[in-house]
């Protein structure tokens, strides 16, 4: 059997790896993983068709070169080699997660730390147990500074991918209600968030945290190195600023205050720009090169995104919603309108027994908000819709037929859901 050193000297000399038998770099390393409704065993020779320098494959059978490589199980390969490159390229790593805002502030905090760095860090949301190998696998000799973003929805993974990528520092964005279904309780999503914690109380790395959230200062008290930020009592202070439909901080930096302005809407994005700031200064990054870091940043994919259409301001925040981040989005949204408002919900997925409750919970609360027009987009909505104000649909497209038939033609628009209720389609309807 091939060793996991032998397979490095030959990832080494091909440092390009696909798990996509369709998507064939030449010479790459083609991983032929398995999947609930896929085998990967059955596409290496595709694979080297199309270029591929070598298949690893767990199956006997599809042994058809010395272009294949026989191992075990082609995943933990996967994950082995990437826990061996990241102790070859012996550079520091921060590894971030949480249940909201963690891809936002890996954006922010590599903004900032490649005005000092070459960084390399977790594209798009690969932030798995395949995705995060396959981040670690395409940092390179070059690379001064790893950031590795960190998603769970089952307890006993976060340690598992802190065993993969060894960080030396960590964050935790922020615990909220999310992939209830997965974690089985709150309290399932608080231990499995700490187990970021853990490891880097175990290993003597260093945490970042906010000092503003009780339940980060309460999991961080018996950690030994730790930085906080927040808007008093912190290492790192600041103060949110108003100006919607932005988001602006006035830090506190030790030659003095400098103010944060950014791209970001959404009041709950004030501790991701802390985050990136704290995190920054930590690293003796110039507070200007900081400032223009933040000022530089554009969020994308649907993530608190600011939407001029035909005169309609519209927050596009629906990459993903949970309980904890749709309140916050609602309430900052309600706090910045003046006129004529109106909120698109999409349903909150993978809540499982939690679902009921906590979709009432959102409907609950907006009845502090007695002017605001509110249209539902999903199945959990619908079937409380008729106790509250609002407007339901079962599906997106349903939804936009209405818009098309009684469109809006002015005011606030706040669109936010679950990725898989594919709010998105909205944005053609105005």
């Amino acid at each position: 059997m091939t060793t996991i050193e032998e397979i490095y000297q030959i990832f080494k000399k091909n440092p390009v790896i696909s798990t996509d038998s369709r998507k064939i770099e030449k010479n790459c390393v083609f991983f032929a993983l398995k999947g609930e409704n896929f085998n990967g065993n059955k596409f290496v020779a595709a694979a080297l068709d199309k270029g591929a320098g070598y298949s690893i494959i767990d199956e006997k059978e599809y042994y058809i070169s010395d272009k294949t490589i026989l191992v075990d199980d082609v995943l933990q390969t996967l994950k082995d080699l990437a826990n061996l490159h990241r102790k070859k390229l012996k550079i520091p790593i921060l590894a971030i997660t949480g249940s909201n805002g963690k891809t936002t502030t890996k954006e922010l905090v590599s903004a900032v730390l490649s005005e000092k760095f070459k960084v390399s860090f977790t594209e798009g949301n690969l932030n798995n147990h395949i995705g995060v190998p396959l981040t670690l696998l395409k940092m390179n000799a070059n690379t001064e500074f790893g950031v590795v973003e960190m998603g769970a929805n089952h307890p006993g993974e976060i340690a598992i991918l802190c065993e993969i990528a060894e960080p030396d520092f960590g964050i935790i964005t922020n615990i909220g209600k999310a992939h209830l279904e997965g974690f089985g309780s709150f309290e399932g999503v608080i231990k499995t968030k700490s187990e970021l914690y853990q490891y880097i109380k175990r290993t003597n790395g260093t945490v970042f945290y906010n000092n503003d959230n009780p339940i980060l200062t309460n999991l961080t008290s018996e950690i030994q190195n730790k930085i906080s930020y927040g808007k008093e009592k912190a290492s790192f202070t600041g103060d949110l600023i108003s100006s919607p439909p932005f988001v602006h901080v006035k830090a506190n930096f030790k030659k003095g205050v400098l103010y944060l302005n950014t791209n970001l809407t959404g009041d709950y994005n004030f501790e991701n720009i802390m985050a990136a700031a704290c995190i920054g200064n930590h690293f003796n990054i110039d507070p200007l090169l900081i400032q223009k870091a933040l000022k530089n940043y554009y969020p994308q994919n649907n993530r608190s995104q600011l939407i001029n259409k035909n005169g309609i301001k519209i927050i596009m925040d629906a990459y993903n919603a949970n309980p904890t981040s749709m309140q916050a989005s609602i309430k900052s949204f309600m706090s910045n309108v003046s006129g004529e408002s109106y909120l698109i919900l999409g349903d909150m997925l993978e809540l499982g027994e939690y679902s009921g409750q906590e979709h009432i919970a959102i409907l609950e609360l907006l009845k502090n908000y007695p002017g605001i027009t509110v249209y539902t987009v999903g199945k959990n909505f619908l079937e409380i819709a008729e106790n509250f104000k609002c407007q339901p649909f079962l599906k997106v497209e349903q939804l936009c037929e209405f818009l098309q038939e009684k469109p809006i033609t002015e005011g606030d628009v706040l669109i936010k859901g679950s990725r898989g209720i594919r709010l998105e389609k909205v944005l053609d309807c105005f």
